[in-house]
């Protein structure tokens, strides 16, 4: 791969702050293992550098070709696939969601009490597609990434099965209580995965087929999938977490990790692995206006309107999100279609205005400038992705090394 930094338009002496910062306060202090930068700008390939370890126990370095858990950045590849079928006018945003899985037809919304002396009462309107796609559906992510003592989010336990098919997981999931009107707040949660089983109903394909067949195979992203073949694994990052004393801690070794299981859930909302020349061929599609490689994935109009704030009266997150966990911050910044964009710079406190992007929980995370022609994705093997502002830190140091 090329790295061309002065034809991207940026000081190439500026952008090895970015080596020197991850080098000296991450790798060299043990507080991630390893990880990998590709930055990306007006078609050039600026800088693309990898640190550490995939595999600290085993001293495998981070290669080029090293695949990591991308965790929810698989929720904008679900949001392009399921635009996909908009565009081929086989849905509407509008469309509710039970004209689709009829086992959303009678879902309820939560007013008080819990357990069997849980009061229900009927949602102002019916959970649409637009409402999954943006995260206002009323569904959560239950106990599963943060504790909660909300009575509804108790229930998620129940359905937390990864061997369920998308279809029995999505009629499993309506029966539990929304936690608000939709429409009317911003939660977190698993309305992507609802999105995959659209995906899968409209398409007549699996979830699986569908993505290789229109995104992955069209964009040669060859190592994107949900499952690890025994030939990839010694590619396949370890993951970790730290414990109380700030040590990394494996929880998913490569040679035995759960990826290996081909019968695992598909989810659109966490559930893909990929590497970062995967990924960055994704967001140079983004990039693109929907189309690389000569190959038109999704349109232009679309993608600019899937890229823009969706949340209720043009609100940023701050004001209408329920709950303490996303993969961003919440002043100035806005949701739309499978992303988050940064409205305010002065609000968010952060540079980039007019950007979209998100992350993983696992620490990776990408952006997409379209006012900048840029992109970036950083992946490491860090849970939860809360631990580091690496997103602050990366930006700051890539925007400051701009020249022109």
């Amino acid at each position: 791969m090329k790295v061309d930094p002065n034809s991207a338009g940026f000081c190439d002496h500026r952008l090895e702050r970015i080596s020197e910062h991850l080098e000296q306060n991450y790798i060299n202090t043990g507080k991630i293992p390893g990880c990998q930068v590709l930055i990306g700008r007006r078609g050039h390939v600026a800088y693309f550098r990898s640190f550490g370890f995939a595999d600290k126990e085993r001293e495998v370095a981070v290669r080029d070709d090293t695949i990591f858990r991308i965790y929810s950045m698989t929720k904008p590849i679900t949001s392009i696939a399921l635009m996909m079928l908009f565009e081929e006018g086989r849905l509407q945003l509008t469309d509710p969601v039970h004209k689709f899985i009829p086992s959303w037809k009678n879902q309820r919304v939560w007013v008080k009490g819990e357990g069997k002396s849980m009061e229900l009462r009927s949602p102002s309107e019916p959970v649409s597609i637009a409402h999954l796609l943006s995260h206002t559906s009323g569904l959560t992510y239950g106990e599963s990434l943060f504790p909660s003592d909300h009575p509804v989010d108790k229930l998620y336990g129940s359905i937390r099965e990864d061997k369920k098919s998308l279809a029995a997981f999505v009629d499993e999931l309506a029966q539990i209580p929304l936690r608000f009107d939709p429409g009317t707040r911003w939660c977190y949660s698993l309305s992507t995965d609802v999105c995959g089983a659209l995906v899968e109903i409209i398409s007549g394909q699996t979830f699986s087929e569908f993505l290789s067949e229109r995104i992955f195979i069209p964009l040669e992203m060859f190592d994107t999938a949900f499952t690890i073949s025994d030939e990839k694994v010694p590619r396949l990052a370890a993951n970790y977490e730290r414990d109380e004393n700030k040590n990394l801690v494996l929880i998913d070794d490569p040679v035995k990790s759960i990826y290996a299981n081909t019968g695992r859930l598909q989810s659109g909302g966490g559930g893909l692995l990929s590497t970062t020349a995967d990924y960055s061929k994704f967001c140079e599609m983004l990039l693109g206006g929907g189309k690389y490689l000569g190959c038109r994935i999704i349109g232009d109009r679309t993608l600019k309107m899937m890229s823009q704030n969706h949340l209720p009266k043009n609100a940023d997150l701050a004001s209408v999100a329920m709950g303490s966990f996303s993969e961003t911050a919440y002043e100035g910044v806005g949701f739309g279609l499978g992303f988050a964009q940064t409205l305010s710079e002065v609000r968010a406190q952060n540079l980039g205005a007019g950007d979209f992007y998100w992350g993983g929980m696992a620490s990776t995370i990408f952006w997409v400038d379209p006012k900048e022609s840029m992109f970036c994705v950083f992946m490491t093997q860090l849970v939860p992705s809360r631990t580091f502002n690496f997103r602050g830190q990366l930006k700051a140091l890539v925007y400051s090394s701009i020249e022109d």
